[in-house]
């Protein structure tokens, strides 16, 4: 892992990520996707265009040199790359991040008949003030473009909050929550956190709510990068308090396991 963020501008290939853990190309590829979720490839690039964020936000580089530096050896490869994953060109991501940050991400458009929605708590780990959460509905283990519904939630610290995510066509996803914590003390917000979650399936079936609790946790060296363009996650001073979750009476349908109307997710428990 190590050797991906450390050598990502290399033209690094499979033998010489499996050389450096000291291992077999097969059985270095198995490990990294049973860690991480997913090949050793994607998550290279994945760690190459979130750099290039970063560079785009912190530096005066214009995009051919920050392309070149994250190990892009053509340009048009790397913008096309970048606004595949990221939702908008490089060039767009860094005049939007300096005018106040990107909009809420659109959806991606579905031509799918039957829709249900996902929804829950979402709560966030022991020792952290008020957070700013995105939670989007995804067909990857990344948070990259598109998104196939997505909405912002405060959560209090120490109070889960509630989250709905309607539209979403039917079919099994993964639901990935992004967020940054408050602190706690006498200044929380000089000790800002990075958090994440999700759930890695969650069945979706037409005319129902499947109900999908999300524990948010700090980020590990192993988890894929955030690519997706989204606005400032800001946690709000005084975030409004949750008194149980909204009902919404679906409209009839057979639900698989899991499945149920919001009506029947109750007030939010401490975990």
């Amino acid at each position: 892992m190590a050797c991906v963020r450390e050598r990502y501008a290399d033209p690094l290939t499979l033998a010489d990520l499996a050389d450096s853990a000291g291992l077999s190309r097969f059985h270095f590829a198995r490990l990294f996707k049973e860690t991480t979720g997913i090949t050793p490839g994607r998550f290279l690039a994945a760690v190459r265009l979130h750099r290039a964020k970063r560079l785009l936000l912190s530096t005066s580089l214009n995009i051919a040199d920050v392309s070149a530096a994250v190990g892009y050896v053509s340009l048009g490869s790397f913008t096309t790359s970048f606004t595949v994953g990221v939702g908008i060109s490089p060039g767009r991501f860094r005049r939007v991040s300096r005018a106040g940050g990107p909009a809420l991400p659109a959806v991606r458009a579905s031509s799918a008949a039957g829709r249900g929605a996902v929804a829950g708590t979402v709560s966030l780990p022991d020792g952290h003030g008020n957070a700013r959460v995105y939670i989007g509905a995804f067909g990857t283990p990344i948070v990259e473009h598109p998104s196939l519904a997505g909405v912002l939630v405060d959560v209090p610290g120490g109070r889960p909050s509630c989250y709905h995510l309607p539209d979403v066509p039917a079919g099994t996803w993964y639901v990935h929550a992004v967020a940054v914590a408050d602190g706690v003390g006498p200044d929380p917000r000089a000790h800002r956190t990075p958090l994440i979650g999700g759930q890695p399936s969650v069945t979706v079936a037409a005319g129902s709510v499947t109900s999908s609790a999300v524990r948010l946790r700090r980020v590990r060296p192993t988890d894929p990068p955030v690519l997706l363009a989204l606005p400032d996650l800001v946690p709000p001073r005084v975030p409004a308090v949750s008194i149980g979750c909204p009902a919404l009476t679906p409209r009839p349908a057979a639900s698989p396991p899991g499945a149920r109307p919001l009506a029947a997710v109750g007030a939010p428990q401490p975990s």
